[in-house]
């Protein structure tokens, strides 16, 4: 079976999302559990406007969820342990026919880590294929949807720290999971960053995931996270990425300036602006209650033309771990 991903910003049947059960995504108080339901209510109330939406969630929250989002909106129970749909659900592909096909990476909690579980997660691929009527492929790959993008004409972004990781894939060569990604998503060039942004790589990180690193805007012009603040750890990074990403091929390099803000309570930040969703008509892009939002803003309008862009404060889903993107998973039509 021939199978091709669609770049993200061709037409979508839907996008699908997952509500937050009742774990560390709510925190240990009200006021954090009312912050992470109306960050993800946000997002979805966001894109509801251009697509359908379908959010899976447990079913002691289907009553709380029901009332943070718009009544259009598809709710349906599902066993979740986390809400992060861009890495649990299915990467949606098409066969030769043109019909869509889920594939189902194995997901194994960000590279088993200690604080993850995945039991009900891993499942959730699968759920979703049959809830949605389309065939599923396994693939023994253990990979997350926000650890590739792809450009719709045969190119990949992926991150060594990622698909050769400890406790992902550190027992294959980078020539193995080159031929299953390719396999899977219809491509036939990688381009491997060494490493991701640096928080992303403390206890609760993906280490290394490219969607708050670098993505594509079109088939030959690459977004990147431009961290343009020395006394960041990610000025290096932002650097490093710019050179892997210009030796690459004939692209377009266009470098997006990270936010202002460089730490939080915590340490250094990882809020990027590349963690943005591509949807029917508009961009939502994440925003900090940053100066340089509106310059992302900006950079955005002329890289997607013709498509709003639609600012939804981020702050509290990267609190958490993620962004916009990571919460989000598209069906294409």
């Amino acid at each position: 079976m021939k199978l091709t991903m669609p770049a993200e910003w061709e037409a979508h049947e839907r996008t699908w999302m997952a509500w937050p059960p009742a774990n560390y995504l709510l925190g240990e108080s009200d006021a954090e559990a009312e912050a992470a339901r109306s960050s993800w209510a946000s997002v979805a109330n966001a894109i509801v406007r251009f697509e359908p939406v379908s959010v899976l969630a447990t079913s002691d929250q289907l009553e709380i969820a029901r009332a943070y989002l718009h009544p259009s909106i598809e709710l349906i129970e599902a066993e979740l342990d986390d809400a992060w749909m861009r890495d649990t659900g299915p990467t949606f592909v098409k066969d030769e026919s043109g019909n869509l096909v889920g594939v189902n990476w194995v997901f194994n909690g960000w590279g088993a880590q200690s604080w993850a579980s995945w039991d009900k997660d891993k499942l959730v691929a699968g759920f979703m294929g049959k809830l949605s009527g389309k065939a599923v492929v396994d693939s023994p790959l253990i990979n997350e949807g926000g650890g590739i993008h792809v450009n719709g004409a045969g190119v990949v972004l992926l991150t060594e720290t990622v698909q050769l990781g400890e406790g992902r894939n550190s027992s294959w060569t980078k020539k193995e999971v080159e031929a299953e990604i390719h396999e899977k998503l219809g491509t036939n060039q990688a381009v491997w960053i060494k490493r991701g942004l640096t928080r992303d790589y403390d206890g609760f990180g993906t280490r290394g995931h490219i969607d708050i690193v670098a993505c594509f805007a079109s088939s030959n012009v690459i977004l990147y996270h431009d961290q343009q603040d020395p006394s960041h750890p990610d000025y290096e990074v932002s650097r490093e990425v710019k050179a892997t990403l210009e030796a690459a091929g004939n692209f377009e390099v266009i470098g997006i300036p990270a936010p202002t803000i460089l730490r939080d309570e915590q340490d250094f930040v990882d809020y990027s602006y590349i963690n943005h969703y591509i949807v029917n008509g508009a961009v939502i892009l994440c925003s900090f209650n940053d100066p340089n939002d509106l310059v992302a803003q900006a950079i955005l309008e002329k890289v997607y033309p013709g498509r709003e862009i639609v600012l939804i404060d981020a702050k509290e889903i990267f609190a958490r771990g993620g962004g916009i993107h990571c919460i989000t998973q598209q069906q294409p039509a």
